[in-house]
């Protein structure tokens, strides 16, 4: 017999802001490369003076321009690469990540304490699946906050969600069931 799921969320790798903005510099300087190699002569702009083109190499610009292309697509296609799969079902709570299919079932029975937390600025935070540190188990890849769930055994997890208000709801109403 299936479990009714009662809350259910994706969240990409595409979606990261920190990884989108980091991809974009990248690629910006590639095509900055790609427009100084086309137009190699000296340049002083407001007493900055930027030289001549430093490489001496046939096509360097083209493979520029071909390599800001490729982070461009790289990064289009990253957003539907899946990070975490949330599922919130009536006795459980899993947590499937990518590549390798783990999931973290955590039962809603040993459930004590939850609460929604605010992780701050996540623009400056990698995403993560399952990473132990400080404590604390954690798991995001985007978005501003999240639950976070102490179990009986002292463990905390901390969960990451574009809809915080939503999944506390939902597993306060099942903790109190």
């Amino acid at each position: 017999m299936a479990e009714k799921i009662l809350f259910e969320e994706k969240q990409y790798l595409g979606y990261n802001k920190f990884s989108i903005i980091r991809r974009m510099i990248i690629s910006f300087f590639c095509f900055l490369a790609y427009y100084w190699s086309q137009n190699p002569k000296p340049v002083d702009v407001s007493g900055i003076h930027i030289g001549s083109y430093p490489i001496d190499v046939p096509h360097s610009g083209e493979l520029f321009f071909i390599l800001g292309i490729l982070i461009l697509i790289i990064s289009g296609l990253l957003i539907f690469v899946l990070h975490i799969h949330t599922t919130v079902t009536e006795t459980n709570i899993v947590l499937i990540g990518l590549w390798t299919k783990r999931l973290v079932k955590i039962d809603l029975r040993n459930i004590t304490e939850v609460k929604k937390v605010h992780y701050g600025n996540l623009n400056l935070k990698q995403p993560v699946y399952n990473l132990h540190y400080k404590g604390k188990i954690r798991f995001y890849s985007s978005g501003d906050g999240g639950v976070e769930i102490t179990d009986k055994e002292g463990m905390i997890y901390r969960i990451g969600t574009q809809r915080p208000d939503e999944l506390l709801t939902i597993l306060q109403q099942s903790k109190s069931a």
